[in-house]
């Protein structure tokens, strides 16, 4: 493989512009750049996630995961284009089960926290929610593959399971709501 990046800054955006993937150049508050970058910032976060203790299953779907998302970002970044199918969507479903067939079914709202591993996923899980809201608005006025939607959509239910099996794995457990539960006084 070739260098793809001969030169990290360019100046070319320096007028508040950015280049997209097929050559064209669109303002950087677009929704197409605003979406981008939320699904970078969960790309990120879910890199933070593999940086913790996971059970093997977890680490290596988490990966699988990362590598779909930066072809989302690829996706979105060349109008037009789509990367991600059906086939995509059956493969999160088909992790979503295995992994829920293995959990209590929940009987009460849960907050995230119980080990720092779950936390963290239910941070991607939050991120992943904001990166849906930002496509189903930029596919108001934007051509996007619907499968980037219902993928997304996918695997914000495929984060809360994850962060629940990882708590059961650690033996912390989830973190249940309270219903009026306040502060509580000195």
């Amino acid at each position: 493989m070739g260098h793809r990046i001969s030169k990290v800054y360019t100046r070319t955006g320096d007028s508040g512009s950015t280049g997209l993937g097929d050559g064209s150049r669109v303002a950087k508050n677009s929704p197409r750049i605003a979406v981008m970058g939320s699904i970078d910032a969960l790309n990120s976060q879910i890199g933070l996630l593999l940086t913790e203790t996971l059970p093997e299953q977890i680490q290596s779907m988490l990966v699988d995961i990362q590598h779909d998302l930066f072809d989302t970002g690829g996706e979105i970044s060349m109008p037009g284009r789509a990367l991600l199918t059906a086939e995509h969507i059956d493969q999160l479903e088909t992790r979503l089960d295995e992994l829920n067939d293995t959990l209590e079914p929940l009987k009460e709202f849960i907050l995230p926290g119980g080990s720092r591993a779950a936390a963290l996923c239910h941070v991607a899980r939050s991120i992943c929610r904001q990166s849906e809201c930002l496509l189903v608005s930029a596919a108001e006025t934007e051509t996007i593959n619907p499968q980037a939607i219902k993928y997304l959509n996918r695997l914000s239910d495929l984060l809360f399971v994850t962060a629940r099996f990882i708590n059961q794995q650690s033996g912390n457990g989830d973190v249940l709501w309270q219903k009026g539960r306040t502060i509580n006084k000195p």
